[in-house]
């Protein structure tokens, strides 16, 4: 009955023991130390080194974080690289990269982050042959798929952060419209995380009860007006918080520490992580944001959503908006 609800991932592992959790965060700069500080207060890891090319400045962070371990479960957490104090950890989380700049689409990043990423995986390959490599560095589907090939990782074991948070904002603005705790919301935002990510409108529900019960074609004007604008908030969200204070921080830092927690603890958590699509809606070869089964050994499968004729179409662009950007890089 519930084959067909989920794709299996041929290159998945069987779960194995939990072992004491190693973890290495590359990047240390606003993102980064969101993302730190947010996995120490969650208990995520039993060893973190933070490496930056700043080496003042991660050896700072690292000081102000460790007078705050009073407060917390004890971490080991240093300053450091893969190539010494991260040597064969379990997890390593890529954040290093340009900075998106004011009125910059993410696509505009690939070329300077690719050339930065090639110099930081050559490190994490030798030195952490058996790790999770979990990547934040916008714009993320085209890393995470840059970061498989130069890798030559299992595709199971590259993860990129995906839509998860844009899943969040999408379910955070309708908890508040509904006022309900977003908790309670089911909605997905797949794809491309950028302009061309796609709403599921069709399968949004709270308790089983769908949020928009007609297709979209057969919503009225004032319908389609008020949804439009609530996935606005959601695909502009970015662009609006850089505008006002510079970068994005806090939202990804606790995206990051949902989906390190599902690893780690082997939760088998749905999350709309982007990674490698080869088949399912007729997208091949293409890392993009899709409802995945995920745990300790990564990604495990991915979940058949069932798509209306609109939203698959509107996937398919999305597919295609990142491949036209895939077919140009220089891996």
């Amino acid at each position: 009955m519930f084959q067909k609800l989920f794709i299996p991932n041929p290159e998945a592992e069987k779960p194995s023991p939990l072992s004491p959790r190693k973890g290495v965060i590359i990047g240390v700069g606003q993102v980064g130390l969101a993302c730190a500080y947010s996995l120490l207060i969650q208990d995520c890891f039993d060893e973190l080194i933070l490496q930056d090319i700043a080496k003042d400045k991660v050896e700072g962070e690292v000081m102000d974080l460790l007078h705050g371990m009073p407060f917390l479960s004890p971490t080991d957490l240093k300053a450091g690289t893969v190539a010494d104090e991260g040597r064969n950890a379990d997890l390593v989380i890529i954040t290093a990269g340009a900075a998106q700049k004011p009125g910059e689409s993410r696509l505009n990043l690939v070329e300077r982050n690719i050339t930065i990423f090639k110099r930081i995986l050559s490190d994490v390959v030798k030195n952490c042959p058996n790790a999770i490599l979990l990547i934040v560095s916008n714009p993320v589907d085209i890393m995470t798929y840059a970061t498989l090939k130069i890798s030559g990782f299992p595709s199971s074991r590259v993860i990129g952060s995906g839509t998860v948070l844009d899943t969040a904002r999408f379910r955070s603005l309708l908890a508040r419209k509904l006022e309900i705790d977003a908790r309670s919301v089911h909605a997905y935002i797949i794809g491309e995380h950028g302009d061309s990510e796609v709403p599921v409108w069709s399968t949004a529900n709270v308790a089983g009860v769908k949020l928009v019960a007609k297709d979209w074609e057969n919503l009225n004007a004032a319908e389609q007006k008020e949804l439009s604008s609530i996935f606005d908030q959601v695909k502009n969200a970015a662009y609006e918080i850089i505008k006002r204070k510079g970068y994005t921080s806090y939202g990804i830092g606790l995206a990051v520490t949902d989906i390190v927690k599902a690893i780690l603890r082997s939760q088998e958590r749905v999350l709309t992580v982007s990674s490698l699509v080869d088949g399912l809606y007729d997208i091949h070869d293409v890392c993009l944001g899709l409802p995945t089964v995920v745990n300790e050994k990564g990604i495990m499968k991915t979940v058949n959503l069932a798509l209306n004729q609109a939203e698959e179409k509107q996937l398919q662009h999305s597919a295609q908006v990142l491949r036209e950007v895939f077919t140009q890089l220089k891996l």
